[in-house]
């Protein structure tokens, strides 16, 4: 789990660092499309559910959590936040995460939660915020 911890602050750091300060955060995209900001609250979103996989998958079997993803991000409005606060929550929860699987029992690691192990679901999370983030800087110096 240490790996993937590592995996994740690194992602974090140099995206909140470097990345996010060159993305037009101010882009209002079209009916059904996600905004930067609308995208990072999806990763905020997404943040708290794998929390709460993560945690409760060491103590209860096969646990289910699912979410409404553009319902979430609808009722956050999140276009409308403030990017710094917004930047400053994913990176808190993700902190937590953090370490929550540097702490994380060896023997809960092939628990299984969603219908897959808590591996196979912290390799996931990793991929998603790559994919997003990749989504992000897309919108880097446009207007």
């Amino acid at each position: 789990m240490i790996e993937i911890a590592v995996s994740i602050t690194n992602t974090i750091q140099e995206f909140t660092e470097k990345g996010s300060k060159q993305v037009n955060w101010s882009i209002n995209t079209s009916a059904g499309k996600w905004s930067p900001k609308e995208i990072l609250g999806h990763l905020i979103d997404s943040a708290y559910i794998n929390l709460q996989r993560f945690v409760r998958c060491t103590y209860e079997s096969n646990f289910t959590l699912t979410y409404s993803q553009n319902e979430w991000v609808a009722a956050q409005n999140y276009q409308n936040a403030d990017i710094a606060e917004l930047l400053l929550l994913w990176r808190l929860i993700n902190k937590q995460i953090i370490t929550v699987l540097d702490n994380y029992p060896s023997e809960s690691w092939n628990a299984v939660c969603n219908n897959h192990t808590v591996e196979f679901l912290t390799n996931d999370y990793i991929a998603h915020i790559n994919h997003h983030i990749n989504q992000i800087i897309a919108f880097a110096n446009t207007d």
